[in-house]
């Protein structure tokens, strides 16, 4: 059914039809809503049997869904940002332990300074902690992602981490279409947890391992991983079958054919480039886009296919791993490792959007420019003010006790919000 909705509400309402039996989350901006929503259908009845869990922390809210998936429940949570981090231990449990428990990320900047923006910080620190990490580029693709990821975190016994960007895609109303209970039902088969926590027949979940074993058990959880590489696809083509519509997959090229240079980023920023790779395209520049949906496991083998060819590729990616640069142009550069020579494509990292950043089709336009002429160096910084920081820098220089920086650059900024781009 088609309706104009918020897209919290469009994903509490697509994970309603999963038949979740377990809910428990803490409300943190910005995936709060989801929750609420959530919390509300449980409450009128709407979803039944199912047990809303009010917790105490972030920490306790994925506890719970760890002991609730070992039971045999089918469970959900959800966080941004400090409450990902929070629950940073139990993250490797789930993983390590192979439960299959579902949870939306709603993206969110990381403090100090404390900022309640969009970029996609929360998920990069986690990117390691063996949790699958779906990417939604706009609204409708939300609330698909949660329907596949309950098949894939089951099919695998792994849990699954559906990202979207936070106000941007959360509190954005769009039209999205909502399948029946009918349609779930037949794509999401009942749940048959592979271990389960039963009186009648003990087993040990959770257990020691010492040197002898710990690196066989690690590396199962990769290969879990690598069958995901498999199954995503496999996935993402039946739902596309069975509901009319191409959501999900590892990753989607835009016009890319005969492009010189491709953009490669994830996420709802994907919608904006696509706009500026058609006006560029319109004015005789090839150029393309690949928009990731699939971040971990990462699709080295993909992204190497559908960049063969191209001598430039610019990376979009609203994160910065202070003292390195971007965490996605990385792990593209590894994907591109082993090229010949003569045939080496040039990997620009282009940093946007930090703590919620507009990013604006000029200054991509300016930047893609730049990029496709040559003239791009290896890490840029898009609409950084470099007067800030010069004076910034200057004033650490010249006193050693300047003051906090995040102070210091809010009242060189002024105190209104300022559009750059």
């Amino acid at each position: 059914m088609l309706k104009q909705i918020e897209g919290s509400r469009g994903m509490a309402e697509a994970i309603a039809l999963c038949r979740p039996e377990v809910i428990c989350a803490y409300p943190i901006t910005p995936q709060t809503h989801i929750v609420e929503a959530l919390g509300e259908l449980v409450k009128s009845g709407s979803l039944t049997p199912c047990e809303f869990i009010n917790v105490e922390s972030e920490f306790s809210a994925l506890s719970v869904a760890i002991g609730a998936s070992a039971a045999g429940a089918r469970a959900y949570t959800a966080t941004s940002s400090q409450g990902l981090l929070f629950m940073a231990e139990a993250l490797y449990n789930a993983s390590g332990l192979g439960l299959p428990i579902v949870m939306t990320l709603g993206n969110r900047a990381i403090g100090a300074p404390i900022n309640i923006w969009n970029d996609h910080s929360d998920a990069m620190a986690m990117r390691d902690a063996g949790w699958i990490q779906l990417f939604a580029r706009d609204n409708q693709e939300a609330a698909d992602l949660h329907i596949q990821a309950f098949r894939l975190a089951e099919a695998l016994s792994c849990p699954v981490m559906v990202c979207v960007d936070g106000f941007i895609l959360t509190h954005a109303f769009e039209r999205v279409d909502v399948p029946t209970q009918g349609e779930v039902d037949a794509f999401l088969p009942r749940y048959e947890p592979v271990q389960v926590i039963d009186p009648a027949d003990p087993m040990t979940i959770g257990a020691m391992v010492g040197p002898d074993a710990f690196a066989e058990v690690r590396w199962l959880a990769h290969h879990k991983q690598l069958r995901a590489l498999e199954i995503i696809p496999e996935i993402a083509s039946e739902f596309e079958q069975r509901f009319g519509r191409r959501s999900g997959g590892l990753l989607r090229p835009y016009r890319t054919d005969g492009a010189e240079t491709i953009v490669v980023a994830m996420g709802s920023v994907n919608g904006t480039i696509e706009v500026v790779v058609d006006a560029m395209r319109a004015g005789g520049v090839p150029i393309g886009a690949l928009d990731l949906c699939t971040f971990r496991p990462f699709p080295a083998a993909a992204v190497r296919d559908a960049l063969r060819g191209a001598r430039r590729v610019i990376v979009v990616e609203k994160n910065l791993a202070l003292g390195m640069g971007g965490v996605l142009a990385s792990d593209v550069r590894m994907a591109l490792r082993g090229e010949p020579a003569d045939v080496q494509t040039v990997v620009h990292t282009v940093v946007a959007g930090l703590g919620g950043r507009a990013i604006t089709q000029a200054s991509l336009g300016r930047v893609f420019a730049e990029g496709h002429a040559g003239k791009l160096g290896e890490l840029h910084m898009l609409d950084l003010d470099w007067g800030v920081v010069e004076r910034e820098v200057a004033r650490m220089s010249e006193n050693r006790r300047s003051g906090p920086t995040a102070s210091n650059v809010l009242r060189d900024v002024g105190p209104s919000m300022r559009r750059i781009g």
